[in-house]
C-alpha cells in the first residue's frame, strides 16, 4: 500500500527529519538511509517498522543537522613562535614583524576543533530520534488506513460485479435443466450412432465426461463462496492482503474452468467478463496490507 509521512524533532544539539515512504509489495522489504555515525538507529527503525507494517516496500530516510557543529578556533602558539623566529632570522632583528594576513596564511597557525561527542550524548540523541521515528511511522499507518477505507469500497464494488456475473452465468439458457438434458441426449445419441459402434465401457466413460463438462454448477457455487469469504475478510479488517492474493488465484481458477467448459457463446462472454473483473480485483488487492 502506498503512503508517505514525515516527522521532525530536535534538541539543543541537533535538528532531524524522518521521512517514511511505502509502495506496493507482496511482502515486507525495508530500506533505511541514516546520517553518518548513527548506524545504531537501524535496529530501532526496523523494529518500529515490523511492529506496525506487515506488507509493502518501506523506505525510511533520516536527515540530521547538528546545531553545535561550528566548532572553535585556536592559535597554535608554538608554531606561531617558530614562524616569527624564522622571520627575524631571515629579515634581521630590526625588521618589522610579518603582517597578520601573512601569518594567517601559514597552514597550521589557526586550528579548528570540532565538538567532541560522548557515548552518552550519542545515546541520548538516538533515543530522542527514536521517538520521532515512531511518530513518522504512526502517521504513515494513519495515511494507509485512510487509503485502505477507499480501497475497501472499490473491492466491494468489484465483488458485487463478480456476484452479478456469477448469477448471470447461472441464468443462461444453456445451463437450464431441460437444455442440459437435450444437449446430453444429442451428444450420447451421436456416440450411439458412431461407426464403428462405441463399446459399452467407452460409452459410459464418454457419457460421464460429457455430463461433467456440461455441468458448471460446482464452479458457480465456489465463486459465490469465494465472494462471501472476501467480503468477510474486508469486513473483519487486519492484514488480509496475502489471503486476498490467494483468493484471487481461486477466483481465476473457477473463471478459467467456466470458460473451458462452456460450449455456449453467452456463457463464454460472461466468463470472459468475469476474468476481466477478477483481474481488476487482483490489481487493487496489491494495494492492501
Amino acid at each position: 500500500m502506498t503512503g508517505f509521512a514525515r516527522a521532525d524533532g530536535g534538541n539543543d544539539k541537533a535538528q532531524w527529519v524522518v521521512e517514511v515512504r511505502s509502495v506496493n509489495g507482496k511482502g515486507r522489504d525495508m530500506r533505511c538511509r541514516l546520517p553518518p555515525g548513527l548506524d545504531g538507529l537501524e535496529p530501532v527503525v526496523r523494529t518500529a517498522v515490523e511492529a506496525r507494517l506487515a506488507r509493502g516496500n518501506i523506505n525510511v530516510t533520516i536527515s540530521l543537522t547538528r546545531t553545535d557543529a561550528a566548532g572553535t578556533l585556536r592559535i597554535n602558539r608554538e608554531l606561531l613562535d617558530q614562524v616569527l623566529g624564522l622571520a627575524r632570522e631571515i629579515a634581521g632583528p630590526d625588521a618589522p614583524p610579518p603582517s597578520i594576513d601573512t601569518l594567517l596564511s601559514v597552514r597550521g597557525i589557526i586550528d579548528s576543533t570540532e565538538p567532541r561527542e560522548t557515548e552518552e550524548d550519542r545515546q541520548a540523541l538516538e533515543q530522542a530520534m527514536a521517538v520521532t521515528i515512531a511518530l513518522a511511522i504512526d502517521r504513515l499507518v494513519e495515511a494507509r488506513i485512510g487509503e485502505g477505507s477507499h480501497l475497501s469500497a472499490v473491492l466491494l464494488d468489484h465483488l458485487g460485479e463478480i456476484g452479478r456475473l456469477t448469477d448471470a452465468a447461472a441464468a443462461t439458457s444453456s445451463l437450464q435443466p431441460e437444455a442440459l438434458r437435450a444437449k446430453l441426449r444429442a451428444q450420447i445419441q451421436a456416440l450411439l450412432d458412431a461407426v464403428p459402434p462405441v463399446g459399452e465401457d467407452r460409452l459410459a466413460q464418454e457419457a460421464a465426461l460429457l455430463i461433467t463438462k456440461a455441468d458448471v454448477r460446482e464452479e458457480l457455487d465456489r465463486l459465490r463462496a469465494h465472494i462471501s469469504q472476501a467480503r468477510t475478510m474486508l469486513r473483519d479488517g487486519g492484514s488480509v492482503g496475502r489471503r486476498l492474493d490467494f483468493l484471487c488465484q481461486e477466483f481465476n481458477r473457477e473463471a478459467n474452468t467456466l470458460c473451458s467448459k462452456s460450449a455456449d457463446v453467452e456463457l463464454t462472454r460472461i466468463g470472459m467478463d468475469l476474468k476481466a473483473v477478477i483481474e481488476q480485483f487482483r490489481e487493487q488487492v496489491q494495494n492492501i496490507e
